[in-house]
């Protein structure tokens, strides 16, 4: 993975300095392109249901985290579901790694979603 990062970074330096496009990694990208290019991976998730006894609401927290670089995918996550056929779900996710790690490469290092379900 490292080597594939080293490589997209050495193809962008090359395009900004000459404009040059000819550097591709089409025999590799298929590899890397996955959602979890890697195979070892740590995956928590906390919930709890309706704490405080606020009925439909339901905090959770989920990380992700790369065993093989050390880079972690943290997502703290607000639910409620108190309107019929309407769930309602606020969303934020913190990434960290440094350069040349799984996460730490992603386009953002946060993101924060609402996200509204109506179902009929």
């Amino acid at each position: 993975m490292r080597d594939y990062l080293s490589f997209v970074h050495t193809a962008y330096n090359q395009l900004l300095a000459t404009g040059d496009t000819t550097l591709r990694a089409r025999s590799v990208q298929s590899a890397y392109l996955r959602h979890t290019p890697m195979r070892r991976y740590l995956y928590l998730r906390v919930i709890q249901k309706e704490p405080f006894d606020i009925l439909y609401f339901t905090p959770a927290l989920t990380v992700i985290a790369n065993l093989d670089d050390s880079s972690t995918s943290v997502a703290p996550e607000l639910a409620y579901a108190g309107v019929t056929n309407l769930d309602l779900r606020l969303w934020l996710l913190f990434l960290s790694g440094g350069q040349l790690t799984d996460f730490g490469e992603k386009q953002n290092d946060r993101r924060l979603e609402l996200r509204m379900r109506y179902y009929f």
